[in-house]
């Protein structure tokens, strides 16, 4: 592994190794068929299963091209991915979820596009195999965080996205601890786009993300990359102000001049 790849794939783990095997039998030779040189980073968050242990054997029949990094705890996917991009070193990275939701076999998609020019490429999945709570409230965060951000992402929930060597030590750089990377990696970008890609039901493990993990996300994301949040809250809190020295007012003026006739409004 000493020349540098064309290729990063980053993924990170988070226990699935139930789903592991199933994504060694078809990554590796999907990535084979591309023709180029590549590399695989395993990022390892923390599992409490045999993660770590399946990605080590992995590492051992394929040491030249899987690389295995292993958190000490579990820090989130965002941190998953900054430490890929950190240790990533191919001209093109691509990042995508270990659970197969994400078919390896749509890289060569994202990779196409790149070579028409763009620097960054999103997916958007063509037929979501999600719960229909998670479709309904994906769609509606989506457009209340264009609209406030003006960040153009039609499936922000897709994982399988590609980014040039530039963006990704722009994004390594930032050292942004809670910003959506790929929002982040948006705003880098000269020429983004998107391409429609499949989606998968997850066959094994669960879904680490719940509805109050993707609202929290969201929540970042706007407050993150738009001034908007805290100016209707500032603006709320200038407004209940308001009402509330009005009321004060009121009880003071009825205490020292309508006590008489208006009893009881004080209390």
């Amino acid at each position: 592994m000493t020349a540098v790849p064309e290729l990063s794939v980053v993924v990170p783990v988070f226990n699935e190794e139930a789903a592991l095997q199933a994504l060694f039998d078809r990554l590796y030779p999907a990535l084979d068929k591309l023709g180029l040189s590549y590399e695989i980073l395993f990022i390892n968050d923390g599992s409490r299963d045999r993660s770590a242990a399946i990605l080590k054997d992995q590492f051992l029949q394929r040491p030249d091209v899987t690389r295995v990094i292993l958190f000490n705890g579990n820090f989130g996917q965002h941190m998953a991915i900054v430490a890929g991009f950190e240790h990533a070193r191919g001209g093109r990275v691509v990042t995508m979820d270990a659970d197969l939701q994400n078919p390896p076999e749509e890289i060569s998609k994202l990779l196409a596009a790149m070579d028409s020019g763009h620097d960054y490429v999103g997916s958007i999945r063509r037929t979501r195999e999600d719960s229909w709570w998670r479709d309904l409230a994906s769609k509606a965060m989506n457009r209340v965080r264009e609209r406030i951000t003006r960040i153009k992402m039609t499936d922000q929930g897709c994982m399988l996205r590609a980014y040039s060597r530039d963006i990704v030590r722009a994004v390594a750089a930032s050292r942004e601890v809670s910003t959506y990377i790929p929002a982040l990696a948006f705003t880098f970008a000269h020429n983004p786009t998107e391409v429609e890609v499949e989606h998968a039901e997850r066959t094994a493990g669960q879904s680490k993300y719940s509805l109050y993990m993707l609202i929290r996300l969201n929540f970042d994301l706007i407050t993150g990359f738009s001034l908007v949040p805290l100016q209707m809250f500032s603006m709320f809190g200038i407004l209940v102000s308001a009402v509330a020295v009005i009321t004060y007012l009121i009880v003071i003026v009825n205490r020292l001049i309508l006590a008489g006739w208006r009893e009881g409004l004080a209390t």
